[in-house]
Order: C-alpha cells, then structure tokens, then sequence
C-alpha cells in the first residue's frame, strides 16, 4: 500500500482492491452520481473493473485516483486526486484532471476541498505539472464551489454527452500553497 499524502484528518493512498466494499457504496448510490451521468454501479464486479483500470493508470501513466482514508477509523471516505486524461475532453487531451467523490454520509465536511488542495499541492510539488485542469456539472454547485476554492479559474462553458459542464483550469505560477477555507 503506497500512501501518497497525509493530512492531520485523512490519508491518501493508492486504491486497492480491498476498497470494493468502500467504492460500491459510494459508487451505487444514485445521489452521488446525480451530476455523472445517472449510472450507479449495480454490482461488485463493476468496481474491481474500475479498480483494475485504476491501478493500470499507476502503471502506465505514474499517477490515477487515490483512496480517502480516514486516519481515526481508518474507514475509506471516497476518491480524490490526479489523472492523466488521453482520450479528447473539450479539445484537450494529454492533461491532468482533478477530481474527488466522496460517499454521501461524508459531504459538507470540507473534506474534497482539502483533498484537493493536497491534490494540487502534489501536482505542482513533486510531479512538477504545469497545469491541472477540472470540470464539473453546471449544475454542481457544491462540486463548482470547490474547485474554485481552491483556486481554479473558470475558463468556459462546455457540452459533454448533451450535459453543460463548466470547464477550469490552474497553472503552477498561479498556485498559492495554502490551505483553503474549508
């Protein structure tokens, strides 16, 4: 198990097979992917598939999603962090993506905005990348309001499979290494 940051509440680290419990519940409830598309995972052999393809994306590409641990209980929490997008999103491809999912029991505790900044503080300290970028539903205010607190800049308004996404971006000269308002 490969940790990659720590903070005083939470560690992330690889994700790992031993997360399918975690990642189907997160994954099956339809709240959480209300603004991805409406397409909960059914069954436990769906998150191994993913888990598989996450863990491939540490192999070919040095970086893919982490596990949000919670270091008290040491339940696992969601996902967060990097990955490296090949295929073509709003004309870009060949880019770093923030994300982060979070099971719903754990919303509203600052704990994708701090994962986030961690996540960014991991891009342009010791992967050294140049710019991350982010989407997010039109309609996710929360998940907009995170991005932007962590200092993304809304660039543009875009169509992703006929849903209005918006579109950020941040570089490395414009990032501040602190920690945001939670």
């Amino acid at each position: 198990m490969k940790i990659v940051a720590e903070t005083e509440r939470l560690i992330l680290r690889e994700i790992q097979l031993t997360d399918v419990d975690g990642i189907f519940e997160l994954d099956a409830d339809p709240e959480v992917h209300r603004y991805l598309g409406n397409k909960p995972v059914t069954g436990k052999d769906q998150v191994v598939t993913q888990i598989n393809a996450i863990r491939q994306q540490y192999i070919n590409n040095g970086i893919g999603r982490w596990a949000i641990i919670d270091r008290k209980t040491g339940g696992f929490i969601g996902w967060t962090g990097l990955k490296f997008v090949t295929e073509l999103i709003n004309n870009h491809r060949n880019y770093y993506d923030l994300g982060y999912r979070l099971i719903r029991r754990y919303w509203g505790r600052g704990i994708a905005t701090e994962t986030a900044h961690v996540s960014l503080q991991y891009a342009f300290n010791k992967i050294n990348v140049n710019e991350v970028y982010a989407m997010a539903d039109c309609e996710n205010v929360a998940s907009n309001r995170i991005l932007q607190k962590v200092g993304l800049n809304y660039i543009e308004t875009f169509d992703l499979e006929g849903i209005k996404h918006n579109w950020y971006k941040i570089e490395k000269t414009g990032f501040e290494n602190k920690i945001p308002d939670r």
